[in-house]
């Protein structure tokens, strides 16, 4: 049978994710992994984890096993209540709902949201997996500019000022792909400007916990709580396998957020979320946050120092506080998909910036540079590397 004929005219919105295939490369023999946004597995408290799961079972019993509330396991929303507060994100546990990562809050706020031709802002460039998962919905995206700081609040003004925009997606700190941070002052910006054109946001925050510099900077969802969709995850500072996220929307948006996952999964895994409230409300994340901080500092640190060292002039890059990444850019001109196999022959991998792009003949000359899947030698032999290639 022939099913290529029965599939619904919106899978020619639907692509396969380039990262994705792109990593397939990843397990060839002697491969440096700069692509992937991957957590490194010794950053898993394996031992804790098994502390975890007896926990749970003899706490929870079979109730950890069983299906469980389209809203979430109730005793994972009541750690999340004290875990969002440092956030100035003041909430009770019922204002919490649970999802398969943040990606699974991404479609399901495309499916409650989101008609055919209704416009999307989003910085540029932004995360890859923020457009696939808008993308089976149609939508038209409205690109912001963005610069060393993140989104240009006077950019984002003419744009709401020009436009009609159903919501307006950002990643605001430690972003992916860039790495960069939006200011104080910017936030306070973005937040006014929300509130005064009528806009939600959907504030994606998977890394703003892996700080490594600098002070902290309070949420979006703080500073403009009515106008904000907050999305977060413990991929990052748990483990990923686990696909245990969170929302916190405004109450009217709620609802339908809860009926649509209903319909896309029934409930988040309970043992997982089971696990999370454990490793919340045991303290258990305030002990092994700075395990994992201590992991990947020095790896940027190396990172950095080889791309002064050994990246061929005309390239400048990011600098960031914190997070998964840094962002490259090259001389205008220079395509990174026709450097990548170059590189990919010489055993280092990275991602082509463009397929951050809302745009497609945007960001040709730029690159995505994770440090967190490879030690610091490692690191500085991959940059070196990359720096002959793109030298040649």
């Amino acid at each position: 049978m022939d099913c290529a004929t029965l599939l619904a005219a919106r899978t020619g919105n639907m692509t396969v994710s380039a990262i994705r295939e792109l990593l397939k490369v990843v397990s060839q023999p002697g491969m440096i992994s700069l692509a992937g946004g991957i957590p490194a597995p010794e950053s898993f408290p394996l031992e804790l984890l098994e502390h975890l799961y007896r926990t749970v079972l003899e706490k929870h019993g079979a109730a950890a096993l069983q299906y469980g509330a389209s809203e979430g396991f109730t005793p994972f929303r009541q750690a999340l209540v004290g875990h969002l507060e440092p956030l100035g994100i003041r909430v009770i546990a019922e204002d919490i709902l649970t999802s398969s990562g943040s990606q699974g809050m991404l479609d399901a706020l495309g499916m409650v949201l989101l008609s055919k031709g209704d416009k999307v802002a989003v910085e540029s460039p932004t995360y890859l997996g923020a457009l696939q998962a808008f993308a089976p919905y149609e939508p038209r995206y409205l690109t912001i500019e963005t610069d060393e700081d993140g989104l240009v609040p006077e950019a984002l003004e003419a744009a709401l000022r020009r436009e009609s925009v159903k919501f307006l997606y950002l990643v605001p700190t430690f972003q992916n792909p860039t790495g960069r941070t939006l200011s104080l002052e910017r936030r306070t910006a973005v937040a006014d400007l929300i509130r005064r054109h009528d806009v939600l946001l959907v504030e994606d925050d998977p890394y703003s916990a892996l700080r490594y510099r600098g002070d902290p900077l309070p949420s979006l969802k703080s500073l403009a709580p009515e106008q904000v969709v907050y999305l977060g995850t413990l991929s990052k500072v748990l483990a990923p396998g686990l696909r245990v996220g969170y929302c916190v929307a405004p109450q009217s948006l709620r609802k339908w957020l809860v009926i649509a996952k209903q319909g896309i999964d029934l409930h988040t895994g309970s043992l997982s979320q089971a696990l999370a409230a454990e490793y919340l409300s045991g303290g258990h994340l305030q002990k092994h946050l700075p395990t994992i901080i201590s992991l990947y500092r020095p790896r940027q640190e190396a990172m950095l120092e080889a791309l002064e060292r050994f990246f061929p002039p005309g390239f400048r890059w990011s600098r960031p506080q914190g997070g998964m990444f840094i962002w490259a850019e090259g001389p205008p001109g220079l395509d990174m998909t026709e450097v990548y196999p170059w590189a990919v022959a010489r055993n280092v991998a990275f991602v082509p910036g463009r397929y951050f792009y809302a745009e497609p003949d945007r960001g040709i000359e730029t690159l995505r540079l994770n440090y967190t899947m490879a030690d610091e030698k490692s690191l500085a032999r991959a940059i070196a590397i990359l720096g002959e290639v793109l030298a040649a």
